[in-house]
């Protein structure tokens, strides 16, 4: 491995470990719940105690009455569905929206073993690239994030195909997980796996885009390239009307994407690369520990 990629994958660690420590600990510990309720002790009986949970014979041997205390059971599996297609390869300021998927991908494995639970990785684009089963620990997640970073994004034009990477996450899972499925999601022909999935599992998705998708700026006679169809055609950037079409029917798509989103109960999370996805995501996860 290059000094450039583990000097990279460093970088990483130290920004999302200080964000997991900082923001995301009690945020991610309440809104994942474990799969069930496991026994922890017996203490006396109090006021206010379910009497349902009173343990019968300790409280004969005793002569006072004691109660079960049961504890959440906490470990999980998460899965990290990311899509590594040609698109993710762009980016109009300080960085590319695949780099901006494998930050948040950091920080949610770091968020996810700090609470003892496993990790797994999912790379697709037009088929599954590669997978690594979920497990524990420091190491495991710094392996995740080396794949991410070293994976070789300009091989080769690839389109996208979320239908296959749900159906293979959907293959592998034998029990509940909670997974993120990181993409632009430019795709279409999913949506009856992602309901299946949804219902199943725990999955939410993060949209992410650039602003130049969104707002179009004035650079001349342009060329553009669409690295899903690699096709190219040129566009008149200085014409205004142009450019707020551009802008009208990206941000409308975007609407669209997340009211279907919200039809089907998937929770959805879209994040811009000029923007602080930590705010984003911390403002996600409270709306959501309150419906929980």
């Amino acid at each position: 491995m290059s000094k450039e990629i583990l000097k990279k994958v460093r970088q990483i660690e130290i920004r999302t470990k200080n964000i997991v420590n900082d923001f995301f600990g009690g945020d991610y510990h309440s809104n994942f719940k474990g799969r069930g309720m496991t026994f922890s002790e017996v203490r006396e009986y109090q006021y206010g105690d379910d009497i349902r949970f009173i343990d019968w014979n300790v409280t004969a041997k005793t002569g006072k009455p004691h109660i079960k205390v049961f504890e959440e059971e906490r470990e999980l599996s998460v899965l990290l569905l990311i899509d590594v297609s040609s698109s993710g390869v762009f980016g109009s300021k300080s960085r590319l929206k695949i780099d901006l998927g494998i930050e948040i991908a950091a920080m949610l494995g770091f968020s996810a073993i700090k609470n003892n639970d496993k990790v797994g990785l999912i790379l697709f684009s037009d088929d599954i690239v590669k997978y690594i089963p979920p497990k524990k620990g420091k190491s495991h997640v710094l392996r995740l994030i080396t794949d991410l970073v070293n994976h070789n994004y300009d091989k080769k034009q690839n389109q996208t195909s979320i239908k296959k990477a749900l159906e293979f996450a959907s293959k592998i899972s034998k029990r509940k997980n909670v997974m993120f499925v990181i993409s632009d999601f430019i795709d279409e022909n999913f949506w009856t796996e992602m309901k299946y999935l949804n219902f199943n599992h725990d999955v939410i998705g993060v949209q992410i885009y650039d602003i130049f998708e969104k707002e179009f700026p004035d650079l001349g006679l342009i060329q553009v390239h669409n690295s899903e169809s690699n096709q190219r055609v040129w566009i008149d950037t200085s014409n205004k009307k142009i450019r707020d079409n551009f802008s009208k029917d990206f941000s409308e798509r975007l609407n669209t994407f997340a009211q279907k989103c919200k039809n089907i109960g998937f929770d959805l999370i879209q994040v811009g690369t000029n923007e602080d996805y930590v705010k984003s995501l911390t403002r996600f996860f409270k709306r959501r520990a309150k419906r929980t």
